[in-house]
């Protein structure tokens, strides 16, 4: 049983349908489940909590019978014992039957996140803090309505982000796009109707890529930036700075930090 949280959020009982390998790195994780019903998203970079168990236990441990009370229930519970929390975007939200798709990127050392998703199986039971509404402030990609070019950097982690994106814009939207990825394996096919040109870099190439490149004219650029925190700095001080694009017209995240935990992020944070 599931207790919603205060709107435009709730919790999700989820089970895993099926695992995927996408390329040398990553693996897409389809997961159901009765609540999914009451879960809406409008896609593009909808972001995600969710709970994953400690090995050795059948579901993760999240208090949300506390109602709003569950983070510091949450908290307060011992280590090996409180599911791991982290973020993720959507990747795919689909109808009978109700799945959603998250796309998880494999890495070594593997953090607790890495190391369940590498394992997952059929019927392996997450928690998941996600959407009830389908416009909510989750949703951080918002260009415009004058927008007549998009922006679009990320490395692996904003990739999930960026494709869901590229599938939501319209036919004849002016899109260019670099995406970080550390093995080519790793590099796919991304579906849309925009008028898009997509450039693969290497890992730690995306501020020398961009610096290298010459944008298509535009009036009214929107830029969106995602990825590992010091590198999306870089490169929001690179469109504004270097390049005069209005602040107001670039959205950054910071996915992660090289040498933190999320924990620690959220802590510093």
């Amino acid at each position: 049983m599931t207790t919603a949280v205060a709107a435009p959020f709730r919790f999700f009982s989820l089970h895993v349908v099926r695992t995927r390998r996408l390329g040398s790195s990553l693996v897409r994780i389809s997961f159901a489940g009765e609540d999914l019903r009451h879960f809406f998203s409008h896609g593009r970079d909808q972001s995600l909590s969710l709970f994953l168990p400690h090995p050795g236990q059948s579901a993760p441990a999240v208090p949300f019978e506390l109602g709003d009370g569950w983070w510091q229930g949450w908290r307060e519970l011992p280590d090996d014992v409180r599911a791991v929390m982290r973020s993720y975007t959507l990747r795919a939200l689909r109808r009978d039957p109700d799945e959603i798709d998250v796309d998880f990127v494999l890495h070594t050392p593997a953090g607790p996140a890495s190391a369940w998703a590498d394992r997952a199986a059929e019927g392996d039971r997450v928690v998941l803090l996600g959407p009830a509404i389908a416009d909510n402030r989750a949703i951080r990609f918002r260009p415009p309505r004058d927008t007549d070019l998009v922006v679009l950097l990320g490395d692996e982690t904003a990739l999930p982000a960026i494709s869901a994106i590229l599938e939501s814009l319209p036919s004849g939207q002016r899109v260019r796009a670099w995406i970080e990825v550390r093995d080519t394996g790793d590099v796919q096919d991304l579906m849309t109707v925009a008028d898009a040109e997509i450039t693969w870099v290497g890992a730690g190439r995306s501020l020398d890529a961009v610096r290298e490149a010459r944008l298509p004219s535009a009036v009214q650029p929107y830029v969106w930036i995602a990825g590992e925190s010091g590198s999306v700095k870089a490169l929001r001080r690179h469109f504004v700075r270097e390049r005069g694009i209005d602040r107001r017209r670039v959205t950054f995240v910071g996915y992660w930090r090289e040498g933190l935990t999320e924990e620690q992020l959220r802590e510093r944070e």
